[in-house]
């Protein structure tokens, strides 16, 4: 039933009825007028403008004057020209403000409709950008074994540890001045507000030791809180997006020159089983448009969104391994294996001893053994742009934290032109291996080869290589939905 129904109208009899009590209330009226025929007495209630209305006038008007409110005529069935259509006048008022204030309530309504909507969307759309908070005193093993906290940035919404979309990640490595000995550390990541499924272990860290962390990111740009002296996110207002570090360059420098001084070994890279040296972070057949970004971090996520260090001793916990989607997790577990090949690794403070690899061991392995042409990261890598120009401060922090030299030009052609003589080669090369390998990601790729191949289609367009006069894309993929399955190389 419609909520607008009409009102229902007043029945004849309704107001007939009344008229009989009228008759002899008109007869007591006339019998008092003939009282005071005289005029008005000293009591009398007649003002200076008039006798006052008389009993019977106002009952009349009292009873047909509802009438016409209710049914629009006057009490004895007909039309009034006068009264009636100001009765009428006033209804359609009324009806007027009455519908007036229903559309604005129905607006109103609307409008709360509609943010419900944009709320349960935002719901729905995971938080891109999230908010880091670093604890106190970060390089030093009591901050190293206190959790990270993970929060949403820019009110787009919360931000959680155990969605994938949205995960953070960090890792550290510690040398020790005296003897040169590296090691890793991975610091744990919650919730805001949350508490670990089960307490980080405490590093034992050597004295005097030399500490730096760096940062992984699932989503689009995560910037760092809380006690950030001697780190870096990128320039003041401009992020880098995924990557970020504390303490990157000192450690690097400290390591350096312990590897100069021999008290720090850093092993050769060996060959792979296509007979080529085996690859680095910084080869142009296995770099990206974002290289040296990520961590190979992983923590454990139990079903109830609770997260603890992926050490042997919290695997009695259950739950699923969360990973960093990354360049060094990329060449560590995928590239690397199915090449027979094996990165640069030490020992894991949180986790026994377990011998693990780590961004800086890679950078390190990288810096000693990398042949030409090597791969830095360029001017037109999107992490170090602001806004969509190059930024030489950003490319220079970039650089630094990953144990790199400042970058001399702005020249990002060189880089493509690189990329597209070395990459597609080499994929090509080790088409059948890597065919034969699993995907980092089986939703996005059918295996290590589609994977890598859509990976060099992407890099090639987000670097715009194409504007920069180096030909098109050195690679074709063809896809079943959003999924490769197939490529083309040449």
């Amino acid at each position: 039933m419609s909520r607008h129904t009409a009102r229902p109208r007043i029945p004849r009899w309704a107001v007939a009825v009344p008229l009989s009590i009228l008759l002899v209330l008109g007869a007591a009226q006339a019998w008092a007028s003939s009282r005071t025929s005289d005029g008005p007495t000293s009591g009398s209630t007649s003002s200076q403008h008039g006798r006052a209305p008389s009993l019977l006038s106002r009952l009349t008007s009292a009873i047909t004057g509802r009438s016409r409110r209710e049914d629009g005529t006057t009490g004895d069935g007909g039309s009034d020209s006068t009264t009636g259509t100001s009765a009428t006048t006033g209804a359609h008022d009324a009806a007027a403000a009455a519908g007036t204030h229903r559309s604005d309530a129905q607006q109103h309504r609307q409008q709360q409709h509609q943010q419900q909507q944009a709320q349960q969307a935002q719901q729905a759309q995971p938080n891109p950008n999230c908010t880091l908070v670093v604890p106190p005193a970060p390089l030093t093993a009591a901050g190293l074994a206190t959790p990270y906290r993970l929060k949403g940035s820019g009110g787009q919404g919360a931000c959680h540890e155990a969605d994938t979309a949205q995960a953070a990640f960090v890792e550290a490595t510690v040398l020790d001045p005296a003897t040169g000995a590296l090691s890793v550390y991975h610091p744990l990541v919650v919730d805001d507000g949350s508490r670990p499924a089960a307490a980080p272990v405490t590093p034992q860290l050597p004295a005097g030791a030399v500490v730096g962390v760096w940062f992984g990111f699932n989503g689009t740009t995560l910037t760092l809180d809380g006690d950030r002296a001697g780190c870096v996110n990128g320039t003041p207002g401009s992020p880098f997006g995924q990557f970020a570090d504390c303490g990157a360059a000192p450690f690097f420098a400290a390591a350096n020159a312990s590897v100069a001084a021999g008290r720090t070994a850093v092993p050769a890279l060996g060959t792979a089983a296509d007979g080529k040296p085996c690859p680095t972070t910084r080869d142009f057949a296995v770099v990206d448009q974002d290289q040296s970004d990520n961590l190979a971090t992983s923590y454990r996520v139990l079903d109830d969104g609770r997260v603890a260090q992926d050490a042997v001793a919290n695997r009695g916990l259950g739950g699923t391994v969360l990973t960093n989607a990354s360049d060094n997790g990329l060449l560590d577990a995928f590239v690397d294996p199915a090449l027979g090949c094996h990165p640069m690794t030490a020992p894991d403070l949180g986790d026994g001893g377990r011998a693990v690899p780590s961004l800086a061991l890679n950078e390190l392995q990288a810096a000693a053994h990398q042949g030409d042409p090597v791969a830095l990261v360029p001017a037109n890598d999107p992490m170090v742009l602001a806004g969509d120009a190059p930024s030489r401060a950003k490319l220079t922090l970039y650089r630094l934290g990953v144990d790199q030299s400042p970058a001399a030009s702005s020249d990002g052609a060189a880089y493509c032109r690189s990329l597209v003589a070395v990459a597609p080669a080499r994929l090509q090369a080790d088409k059948a291996r890597f065919a034969a390998a699993p995907s980092p990601d089986p939703a996005a790729a059918n295996s290590l080869f589609t994977f890598l191949a859509q990976r060099l289609q992407t890099s090639f367009q987000n670097l715009k290589c194409g504007d920069l006069g180096v030909g098109k894309p050195p690679v074709t993929v063809q896809q079943d939905g959003d999924k490769a399955v197939a490529a083309t190389i040449g």
